[in-house]
């Protein structure tokens, strides 16, 4: 009878044993797209796709609205709730991995070697996260306006300078036909102004922090070549070339497709939709102020939060999302640059001779990342209030000298923000 109650236990605790090898960890993942339903697809795609691929992982997802993620990333950081994986813009990661919601990568770098440089969430030396796709700004550009205006039409290898990229923007002007020559996209308060003229006063010499020690906004948002900056950034305003900080956003959603502008500095994506409208679009590379000519990089990323247990698992999946194939299906779903040359040519518009090749040349060729900074979330904010005090006509100086404070009071207040 002994015997026998000894091997029923361990039948019992062998089957146990089996089932705990061959149990399936849950992996939990959270989306900033809520309510954008072809984005939404994708991603539940890969996710599905991942969890029938293998039976050591399963990933559930959890969406949010874009507008609340952030905050919501925050809150549960600070409740201990974070999930396994996070998406996160490109910008953020810096401070999300100080504060300590994030881990680095489980994952060479090398394993990325083929993408984008906006793509790579790099921090303190160490990856932590890496992006599925990138975005890049142009100017956009009629060729039957190009031609009656007489202008040279810009390269990658030779752009317009400052004075060439003026003489347009007169020129159209003086012409008569529009309400103003270029739609810069002012009526969009958000991280656009960040993104979308940083890079203006990056090509004139300035720039919004010290970006090899990372300990002050002295002499580079306040100093000669951003007053300069901010001097030709205020002139396009007072001599009525673009639309002021009071812009109608339906005029800027349509100002350009309209005729109403000239130019318009937009993003590729809003390129298929101008395309489908102005049949003689082109995209033209960012002007050279001085210092070579400069766009903006790094948009939403996939990460670790330092609170999961289950790491490996977590890099599996973004190994398996990082695939050229699903790559691809981002890009063409919704006009997004492939993080990849090889992605790319497996999609329509982006591929070698395709109508947005020139993009990828331009995230390749141009792109620059914002300052990659724990303290950028707070410089970004004070950047966008100096650009919109000084396009409605605060005093140059003045004003970049308050802003030049109150990053370095910021940076002081947070100890440099030096790694824990």
């Amino acid at each position: 009878m002994k015997l026998l109650n000894v091997t029923a236990g361990a039948v019992i605790a062998a089957t146990g044993f089996c089932s705990a090898a061959f149990a399936t960890t849950d992996l939990t993942m959270w989306y900033h797209g809520a309510g954008n339903k072809v984005e939404g697809k994708i991603v539940n795609q890969i996710i599905d796709d991942f969890n029938k691929s293998q039976s050591d992982y399963k990933v559930s997802l959890q969406s949010f609205p874009q507008n609340s993620y952030n905050g919501s990333v925050t809150a549960a950081a600070l409740a201990g709730k974070l999930p396994d994986i996070l998406d996160m813009d490109g910008p953020v990661m810096p401070n999300w991995a100080w504060s300590g919601y994030l881990q680095p990568l489980p994952i060479p770098q090398d394993h990325f070697k083929a993408f984008l440089p906006g793509t790579k969430g790099i921090y303190d030396g160490k990856l932590y996260s890496i992006g599925l796709w990138d975005a890049a700004v142009a100017l956009y550009a009629r060729k039957s306006t190009m031609k009656e205006l007489g202008l040279r039409t810009p390269t990658l290898d030779k752009p317009w300078t400052k004075d060439e990229f003026m003489h347009a923007l007169k020129a159209a002007k003086a012409s008569g036909k529009f309400d103003y020559a270029i739609d810069l996209g002012m009526s969009d308060k958000s991280e656009w102004y960040s993104y979308a003229f940083l890079p203006f006063l990056q090509s004139f010499g300035g720039g919004l922090i010290n970006r090899e020690t990372y300990d002050s906004a002295e002499g580079v948002l306040n100093g000669k070549d951003a007053i300069a900056w901010g001097n030709w950034w205020q002139s396009l305003f007072t001599d009525k070339l673009v639309p002021g900080t009071s812009q109608d956003p339906a005029a800027h959603e349509t100002g350009f497709i309209d005729g109403k502008y000239a130019f318009s500095w937009n993003g590729n994506w809003n390129a298929v939709k101008t395309m489908a409208k102005v049949k003689d679009v082109e995209f033209l590379p960012a002007p050279d102020f001085g210092h070579g000519s400069k766009i903006g990089a790094a948009s939403w990323q996939f990460g670790i939060s330092a609170s999961s247990k289950h790491p490996e698992g977590a890099a599996e999946f973004i190994k398996f999302a990082t695939q050229d194939k699903y790559l691809a299906d981002f890009s063409e779903a919704l006009g997004l640059i492939p993080a990849t040359k090889s992605a790319a040519q497996m999609t329509q518009m982006y591929a070698d001779g395709g109508p947005l090749a020139v993009f990828y040349g331009l995230s390749a060729a141009q792109a620059e990342k914002r300052p990659v900074t724990p303290g950028y979330v707070v410089e970004s904010k004070v950047f966008q209030k100096a650009a919109a005090d000084i396009a409605d006509g605060a005093d140059v100086t003045d004003t970049l000298d308050g802003a030049t404070d109150q990053i370095d009071a910021d940076i002081k207040r947070n100890d440099g923000y030096k790694t824990h």
